[in-house]
C-alpha cells in the first residue's frame, strides 16, 4: 500500500491513500531494451548505442513525461481568421508539442539520417524512433513527414537542394 498522496498543486493537501494506480514511470531509461539494442547492433548501427541510451533517459524523465501530458491535454488549435478577419489557416500548437519535437528533431529523427553516411543512419533513427514513440506519438506525425519526404524530393534537384540542405547528422532546420 502505498502512502496518502499529496497533490502536485498543493504539496500540503494530503487527500486519500491511492491505491489502484501504478506510480508514474520515470527516472528510466526507455531506451534500454534487449531486442532494440540487439536489432540496432546487428544492423550496423552499433556506434548510436551511447546516444540511443541519452535520449531513452530523456523520454524516462519526469521533464519529457510532463511534456508528453501536456502536448496531450492541450490539443492543437486551429485558427481560420486573424482578430481583423483575415485568413490565415494557422494551427497553433502548445508549447509541449514543441518542446517534444525539438527534443525528437535533435535526437536525428527528422531528416538527419539522410546526411549521415555512417552505416546502420536509418536503423539508428529507427531505434530512436521508436524509443520516442513510447513517450508521445502526436509529436512524431510531422517529424516522420520530414524524414519520408527527403526521397520523394530527390527527383526534382532544385527543391531538393533548398529543402534538404538544412538537413545535417545533427538534425534540420526550418526555414528562415
Amino acid at each position: 500500500m502505498s502512502a496518502p498522496t499529496a497533490p502536485r498543486s498543493n504539496p500540503t493537501a494530503v487527500t486519500h491513500e491511492v491505491t489502484n494506480q501504478a506510480p508514474p514511470l520515470t527516472g528510466h531509461d526507455a531506451a534500454d531494451d534487449a531486442v532494440l539494442l540487439e536489432g540496432v547492433r546487428r544492423e550496423g548501427a552499433e556506434w548510436h548505442i551511447d546516444e540511443l541510451h541519452r535520449f531513452g533517459r530523456y523520454v524516462g524523465s519526469e521533464e519529457a513525461q510532463h511534456w508528453a501530458d501536456q502536448a496531450n491535454r492541450h490539443e492543437p488549435e486551429l485558427r481560420t481568421h486573424d482578430r481583423s478577419g483575415h485568413r490565415i489557416d494557422e494551427v497553433e500548437f502548445h508549447p509541449a508539442y514543441h518542446s517534444l519535437m525539438d527534443a525528437s528533431v535533435r535526437a536525428g529523427l527528422a531528416g538527419a539520417a539522410w546526411a549521415d553516411e555512417r552505416p546502420g543512419a536509418h536503423v539508428a533513427r529507427a531505434g530512436g524512433f521508436m524509443v520516442a514513440t513510447m513517450l508521445e506519438q502526436g509529436h512524431l506525425c510531422p517529424v516522420s513527414m520530414t524524414y519520408a519526404v527527403v526521397p520523394a524530393l530527390r527527383p526534382l534537384p532544385p527543391i531538393s537542394r533548398r529543402r534538404t540542405s538544412r538537413c545535417s547528422p545533427a538534425g534540420c532546420t526550418s526555414p528562415g
